[in-house]
C-alpha cells in the first residue's frame, strides 16, 4: 500500500494513528510475548532520505529492533538479520516513510526498489509506503527494459491511496469539515472554552487560514491556544487568532478565499437539518 498526497494533509499523523491502533490491538490480541519467548513488535516504522540505498534501509530496520549487528556486515547479511527480526518479532506490518526523498530515477531508488520486492516476496508482512507525490516521482512508474523494470513491478504490486484537503462546495464537505472541527474543539483545554467556540464562532475563519489543510489548520490552533495561556485569555477568538502567523502557502492563499467567505459566496458551515413531523 502507498499513501500518496500533497504536503500538510496529514498523511503521516494518520497513518502512524492507524499503526499504533493495530499494535495495540495484535497486542492485546496475542499478548507481548510470542510463542518462542521473543517480544511481539507487530508494526516496525522506518524514515528514508534521499541518500537511502539497501544497506542503508537494512541498517535502518536494524536500529528500530535495537540489533546488536547493525554496523558492521553486508548487504546480504543485514538483510539476514533484518528477516530474522521480523520473524522472531511476528511483524505484521513494516511502514515506510517519507519515501518521496529517494531518487528513483537513480541507482539507489532503483536499488531500494528491487529490495522492497523482496521484502514482499519473503516478508510475511505488509508494506505501507508514505510519500509526497509518489506517482510523479516514478515509484509507480512503467517500464520494459533496464531500470525502469523494478519500479513497474512495484506499481503492479502496490495499490496506491491518496488523502484529500477538506472541501466546502459540497454539503458533503461542509459536514466533513464541521465534524472535524467539533473533534478538535472537543481536545481544546483552556479554562474558558464553551460549546461551539471552534466549531461555530471559528468555522469560517479557519477554513480560510487553512484552506482545507490540516497541517496548516493545526498550526494556528496550536500556536493560539498557547498565546492564550500565556496571555490568561483561556479562549480562542478571532482577535486573538490573527495575532499568531501560519505556514507561507496557506497565508498566501488565505485572502481571496477570506474575501469571498465575508461576502457570503461560500460558506463552511451545513445547513440544519431539518426536523421530521412527529
Amino acid at each position: 500500500m502507498a499513501v500518496d498526497a500533497f504536503p500538510g494533509l496529514g498523511k503521516t499523523t494518520s497513518v502512524l494513528a492507524f499503526a499504533r491502533d493495530f499494535h495495540q490491538r495484535e497486542i492485546e490480541e496475542s499478548g507481548t510475548f510470542t510463542s518462542q519467548g521473543h517480544e511481539r513488535i507487530p508494526v516496525c516504522r522506518v524514515g528514508l532520505t534521499g541518500n537511502t540505498g539497501m544497506k542503508d534501509l537494512n541498517r535502518a530496520m536494524l536500529e528500530f529492533f535495537g540489533h546488536p549487528g547493525q554496523m558492521r556486515g553486508t548487504t546480504a547479511q543485514f538483510g539476514r538479520r533484518v528477516l530474522d527480526c521480523v520473524l522472531s518479532c511476528d511483524v505484521r506490518l513494516v511502514v515506510l516513510d517519507d519515501l518521496h526523498f529517494l531518487k528513483w530515477g537513480q541507482k539507489s531508488g532503483i536499488e531500494v526498489s528491487i529490495h522492497l520486492k523482496w521484502i514482499a516476496n519473503e516478508f510475511p508482512v505488509t508494506l505501507l509506503m508514505v510519500g509526497v507525490e509518489l506517482a510523479k516521482k516514478g515509484l509507480f512508474g512503467e517500464g520494459t527494459n533496464g531500470r525502469d523494470t523494478a519500479l513497474a513491478q512495484t506499481g503492479r504490486r502496490t495499490t496506491r491511496l491518496g488523502l484529500r484537503p477538506f472541501t466546502i462546495d459540497t454539503e458533503a464537505g461542509r459536514r466533513e469539515w464541521r465534524q472535524m472541527l467539533l473533534a478538535l474543539e472537543q481536545r481544546v483545554v483552556l479554562t474558558d472554552k464553551r460549546p461551539g467556540m471552534v466549531a461555530d464562532d471559528l468555522s469560517d475563519y479557519l477554513f480560510a487560514r487553512s484552506t482545507g489543510h490540516i497541517g496548516s489548520l493545526m498550526t494556528p490552533i496550536n500556536r493560539s491556544c498557547q498565546r492564550a495561556v500565556r496571555t490568561g485569555a483561556e479562549r480562542l477568538d478571532q482577535e486573538l487568532m490573527d495575532r499568531v502567523k501560519n505556514d507561507e502557502a496557506s497565508e498566501a492563499a488565505r485572502l481571496e478565499l477570506q474575501a469571498a467567505l465575508e461576502k457570503k459566496r461560500l460558506t463552511s458551515r451545513p445547513r440544519p437539518r431539518s426536523r421530521r413531523p412527529a
